[in-house]
């Protein structure tokens, strides 16, 4: 669902650019940064990446295919508190949506690899619900817990942004191969009520991170797309307390609002309280917003004791201080 992969560029993030966000970092009291992508183990540079900022305390999570793991299993677990792991369905399925041969086990293999060198590393799922798993969220859950992750987490596939290096928002006859048909999305209501019911418990205790009201808000994201009911907001403060970093210096507020500013003309902190930055959030109406309206993937950070979070990577993003203006000291 990501276009990131098709790009003929090969830009990573350099230790060079981080070096140059650090100051920005120690300013913003950053507490957690992700990698994501694109895949971040590509990059040569990771562990000094990680080496640099594990100096400032920071959480360090990765998000991945997994189809690297078990090659860089040494570096993962001595880089990073958490592993976050692609999982689009059962075996089959999961083959079938990376368009990778034996995609599912090359990933089972990583994880056992980890599992092997540091057994209480935490390591989840999420999985973008989409076309070709919609009937079968009950059978992910069960092969998460068979591939003995430690949680779950589900969220519609991005049908009509311009993030993850889309040029433009994708053209309808894409977005039907991954959206969902009128057929499908009752398919997918009846598929999400089976879900609540059998693994309630699961629900309950966390291991599937949503709700059941967000649950269904991912059947909602669908039946709007199709203009059976209005398209809402969820609940979100990401402009407030992160940013997204691009390869390329880029700063959004988020993955699917467009550019504040660039890390080549000022460093973090500076473009986080620019005037574009500060009219931006100050004439955010997340509710009405129609980029807002239409989010897949939202952030709602609470965190009284620690300003928040970063991230960086191979397409990326960065959580800074939840005020309207965001000062050195981070507040």
């Amino acid at each position: 669902m990501c276009d990131i992969w098709k790009t003929k560029e090969s830009n990573s993030f350099s230790l060079a650019r981080l070096r140059h966000l650090f100051h920005s970092i120690r300013e913003l009291q950053v507490r957690w940064i992700v990698f994501t992508g694109g895949e971040p183990l590509m990059n040569p540079e990771l562990p000094a990446f990680c080496t640099l900022l594990r100096s400032e305390e920071i959480r360090l999570t990765v998000l991945t295919t997994g189809l690297l793991l078990e090659r860089q299993a040494q570096q993962v677990v001595d880089s990073f508190d958490d592993i976050i792991v692609s999982l689009d369905g059962p075996p089959a399925i999961h083959d079938q949506v990376r368009q990778v041969q034996r995609a599912f086990h090359t990933m089972q293999t990583g994880i056992t690899a980890i599992r092997q060198k540091r057994p209480d590393m935490r390591i989840t799922a999420r999985t973008t619900i989409q076309k070709a798993n919609h009937r079968n969220l009950r059978e992910v859950v069960s092969t998460a817990k068979a591939l003995g992750l430690d949680g779950i987490s589900f969220l519609a596939a991005d049908l009509t942004s311009e993030a993850f290096n889309r040029a433009t928002p994708w053209p309808e006859d894409r977005q039907a191969q991954i959206g969902l048909s009128f057929e499908e999305v009752h398919a997918l209501t009846a598929e999400v009520e089976a879900l609540l019911a059998e693994f309630r418990v699961e629900i309950e205790t966390g291991y599937i991170s949503e709700s059941a009201e967000k649950l269904r808000r991912i059947v909602q994201h669908f039946r709007s797309h199709l203009g059976l009911e209005q398209p809402r907001s969820p609940m979100c403060n990401a402009p407030w307390v992160s940013a997204v970093v691009e390869t390329d210096g880029t700063v959004r507020p988020c993955f699917f609002h467009k550019p504040i500013g660039t890390l080549q003309t000022d460093n973090l902190t500076q473009v986080l309280n620019s005037e574009q930055a500060l009219a931006f959030r100050d004439g955010l109406d997340i509710a009405s917003n129609p980029v807002c309206n239409r989010c897949v993937c939202s952030l709602h950070y609470r965190d009284p004791g620690r300003s928040s979070a970063c991230d960086l990577s191979q397409g990326s993003s960065a959580y800074a201080s939840g005020s309207p203006r965001l000062p050195a000291a981070g507040r």
